[in-house]
């Protein structure tokens, strides 16, 4: 499964895998694909440079990248500062504060320790965090800077090129991806509606085609609703120059979800049981649906808050419900392809399932051509 795209990073095959998991992203790169590692769960400085050695000491000298999250709007005070996480949790309004207490006491979701911290914040949507987050991995030989939500500031750019890393951003529409091309991006992620995390509403189908035809030249990679080697094949026919996976790697044997029964939910669910919900950033993400979810998008609720406010104000709560793994609350960012994600298998054998897929849809492709040319 090689491309100019892969050949130019050195990579077997053309299979970008995106994870927040240090282990899943050097067992990825170790298998022939680009692991990508998920930076907007790192508060701490200190954290990144831990995981980042351990990638380091264990991807075997392949490349892998970085993945950060780097809003195109910003919260900021009336004289154009940026606002301190504290500032930001002071905008947050008391009935919103209320509505999260009442929801977890509904569900009996125990209170953390006395002096334990939230585990999950997410103030990793906030520029100034993911700027000290590369302040640490352009430390180290990161082949790949790719950002969630529009295109970095133009810095942030010219930083990354300076040191021979590709810049990546994700589209949901052909209008996205040529505001990606005008401000220098590398790589365009065409990412559909199927999705997990942050998605626009154009199925992945429609999605890829357009923006390869919006950007040629630049390469494009094709996410949503792709898990086997089939979806692979028709990714390349349609024009893209490798594929986007980060729903898939999460049922790894590598992965650590640190909720056996999270695990049981997304092996158990179907295509069908997600939703495209606000109710964890601010911002619609697809997403397992549950009680909490449905809490959040039920018309007499007080409505989600726009980013970063809703995920600094659902932090602790989520926390709780991870904790305590309360079912009917407990979800994950997951994309339409958790209807094949039945099994708990290693990130090797997922690998050996998807170039096999790719190899026999290819086959199948060649062999209607040929009957077609006689």
């Amino acid at each position: 499964m090689q491309t100019e795209l892969s050949k130019q990073l050195g990579v077997e095959h053309a299979v970008f895998g995106f994870t927040p998991f240090p282990a899943v992203a050097a067992a990825i790169s170790r298998a022939g694909g680009f692991g990508v590692l998920g930076a907007v769960r790192y508060t701490a400085p200190e954290d990144l440079k831990r995981d980042l050695d351990w990638i380091e000491a264990h991807v075997e000298g392949r490349p892998y990248g970085l993945d950060v999250v780097m809003p195109a709007k910003k919260v900021e005070a009336p004289s154009g500062q940026a606002l301190s996480e504290a500032d930001v949790e002071a905008m947050i309004p008391e009935g919103h504060r209320q509505f999260v207490r009442d929801t977890l006491a509904k569900y009996g979701v125990p209170e953390l320790a006395e002096g334990e911290a939230s585990g999950w914040r997410i103030t990793g949507w906030m520029e100034q965090v993911a700027r000290s987050q590369l302040d640490v991995a352009f430390d180290y030989p990161i082949r790949l800077l790719a950002n969630a939500l529009g295109s970095p500031p133009a810095d942030i750019v010219a930083r990354a090129h300076e040191r021979g890393v590709l810049v990546a951003a994700l589209a949901g529409s052909a209008r996205h991806a040529r505001k990606h091309q005008e401000a220098g991006i590398d790589i365009v992620v065409a990412q559909g509606y199927e999705a997990g995390g942050h998605t626009g509403e154009i199925a992945s189908m429609v999605l890829t085609p357009e923006v390869v035809d919006a950007v040629d030249p630049l390469p494009v990679l094709a996410a949503g609703g792709i898990g086997s080697g089939r979806q692979i094949a028709a990714a390349l026919a349609l024009g893209a120059q490798g594929v986007w996976l980060g729903s898939l790697w999460l049922t790894t044997a590598e992965a650590d979800l640190h909720s056996s029964a999270l695990t049981r939910k997304l092996l158990a669910a179907g295509s069908g049981d997600t939703v495209r919900s606000r109710a964890l950033t601010g911002k619609p993400a697809r997403q397992l649906r549950t009680e909490w979810t449905d809490a959040w998008d039920a018309p007499d609720g007080p409505g989600t808050l726009p980013m970063p406010l809703q995920g600094l104000l659902v932090a602790e709560a989520v926390s709780r419900i991870q904790k305590y793994e309360v079912d009917p609350l407990l979800g994950t960012p997951v994309g339409q392809i958790v209807g094949r994600m039945n099994d708990v298998r290693s990130v090797r054998a997922v690998f050996d399932d998807l170039t096999r897929g790719f190899e026999q849809a290819v086959d199948r492709v060649q062999r209607i051509a040929g009957r077609s040319g006689q």
